[in-house]
């Protein structure tokens, strides 16, 4: 299991669900109560609440 204060800026994660791009990378460009996060496949950015990020998160891929 991750741990939820190991996420950086930059690091790229592996979502359960693929986006409508195809992809199911992305990168974390901001933390905070809310994160920010960019399809590393279509360019989309998303703000998600913390809490919502761990569920829907499957694991780091890259630091």
């Amino acid at each position: 299991m991750l741990e939820k204060n190991k996420l950086n800026i930059h690091d790229i994660i592996e979502m359960k669900k693929a986006h409508a791009c195809g992809t199911k990378t992305w990168e974390i460009i901001r933390l905070g109560v809310d994160i920010k996060l960019k399809c590393t496949g279509c360019g989309h950015e998303i703000m998600m609440d913390r809490l919502d990020v761990y569920k829907k998160m499957k694991k780091k891929v890259v630091n």
